[in-house]
């Protein structure tokens, strides 16, 4: 068959070492043929293209990992799976036969570890909107109430005085720990003494107790010392509480914010060089609190991780549907995956990685989704051999909020399959297609073709 012809192009080479303002273009001659011991022909032969895929065995990994780093340096830990990162159900619930609890913020999220068979108990709800009867719910049912605002504390008493007993809350406090911007939106300030004035205030009405301090201070926090400084006033704001109004704190939630191995833009070092250990959080963090701590005391310590669980094992496949050179002399690929499915591409600049061998030299591309939006961008600066029609990527880490944040615009969202143990892909989200997205919709008679 008589090959196609293009005219000869030549491109400028740029030379020159790595700054503070970044480097060169990323060369790419990685080649990943498989996921968890499952073959990305296979995979795509089977479920179509795009795909996201997760391995069982790394999220295993990870959270055994996360429990072993933290659980080896003080006696009373519990973990909490943060739906918002990735609420499939299968994900939930490989989270959950990990041991941990539900930590949700919404009454459907809530509402979603339940159907899951998670029991109340083991549900955190926090969030700064809860709706009424998503309270009442939550309360009847026993979960883990974490005050966010004063409004919260008059709805929480009007459910008491409807029920005819105290409810066991926990306060949500936000605090400066040398990360910025400070996440002032959430809970009560304690620099400003505003968790004072709502302790003062829970106390006043006799018809809430609090059990629980809860603080989230950011997310993909870098500094492991930040959290040393966020446990070591939670820690001294608790013995406050119960020297001063008589509540007995019985844990501490310092949430999440962990990072993955994911690469922010605009960041000098890589991951590998960057990110710091889960250990040295966990070294931190400990090793404050049991500085904090009275002799002899050892409340529960809760983490409300996400990212760090979920996100390395996450990968999308896509597949080049075209190529075009750019007026700048740069080769363009479409792909079948855009925004609308990998939203952390505006942050992040994902691992791109071959699904097959490709002979040929690099030359500077640009790897476009299938939207027909501009800003529809998955890298922008890549070195890549010349791609066939049909040639897979693999980008990754991808298993943090992309599929919580996609959206059906212009296509349709992919399948999703998790890999087991054993390298077999087991479906455990269904390609859409026109029907779920008219389902909801109501079309007026007077609006129908005739």
């Amino acid at each position: 068959m008589k090959k196609p012809y293009e005219a000869p192009n030549l491109v400028r080479l740029k030379t020159g070492g790595m700054n503070k303002f970044g480097g060169k273009p990323f060369y790419l001659k990685r080649v990943r043929k498989e996921i968890g011991g499952a073959k990305i022909d296979d995979l795509i032969e089977q479920f179509g293209s795009p795909l996201f895929v997760y391995s069982e065995a790394e999220i295993i990994e990870r959270a055994n990992k996360l429990k072993s780093s933290f659980s080896t340096r003080y006696p009373n830990v519990q973990f909490g799976w943060s739906y918002k990162t990735n609420y499939l159900s299968a994900i939930c619930a490989v989270m959950h036969a990990q041991g941990a609890l539900a930590e949700v913020v919404s009454g459907f999220e809530y509402q979603k570890a339940r159907a899951l068979g998670v029991p109340a108990h083991k549900i955190i709800f926090n969030g700064p909107f809860k709706r009424i009867e998503d309270l009442r719910l939550a309360v009847n049912e026993g979960a883990m109430i974490q005050i966010d605002h004063l409004d919260e504390v008059y709805d929480l008493e009007a459910l008491a005085e409807e029920r005819g007993q105290q409810i066991s809350v926990a306060i949500r406090i936000s605090m400066d720990c040398g990360i910025y911007p400070q996440w002032s939106k959430f809970g009560f300030d304690l620099e400003k003494g505003m968790a004072e004035e709502a302790v003062k205030r829970i106390q006043a009405g006799g018809k809430l107790t609090i059990r629980g301090l809860h603080a989230h201070i950011g997310t993909y926090v870098m500094e492991p010392q930040a959290y040393a400084t966020q446990i070591t006033k939670m820690v001294a704001f608790g013995y406050r509480l119960e020297q001063e109004w008589g509540f007995e704190i019985e844990y501490y939630d310092i949430g999440g914010g962990f990072p993955s191995s994911g690469r922010l833009k605009g960041v000098y070092l890589p991951p590998e060089v960057g990110v710091p250990t889960l250990d040295s959080y966990a070294e931190a963090i400990c090793e404050a609190l049991l500085g904090a701590l009275q002799p002899g005391h050892f409340p529960k310590l809760i983490l409300e991780t996400g990212r760090a669980m979920i996100d390395d094992a996450g990968y999308l496949i896509t597949s080049v549907t075209s190529s075009k050179r750019l007026p700048d002399g740069r080769r363009a690929y479409i792909v079948d995956a855009g925004v609308n499915i990998l939203y952390t591409t505006y942050w992040f600049r994902h691992n791109l990685e071959l699904a097959q061998e490709t002979e040929g030299l690099n030359e500077p591309s640009v790897v476009y989704g299938p939207l027909c939006m501009n800003l529809d961008v998955l890298d922008e600066a890549c070195l890549l051999p010349r791609l066939e029609r049909g040639a897979k990527l693999v980008l990754s880490p991808v298993g943090a909020y992309n599929h919580t944040q996609s959206m059906q615009f212009i296509e349709y969202r992919p399948a999703s399959v998790l890999v087991t143990p054993q390298g077999q892909g087991e479906l455990i989200r269904e390609r859409e297609d026109l029907s779920d997205i008219q389902r909801r919709e109501v079309l007026p008679d007077r609006l129908k073709l005739r």
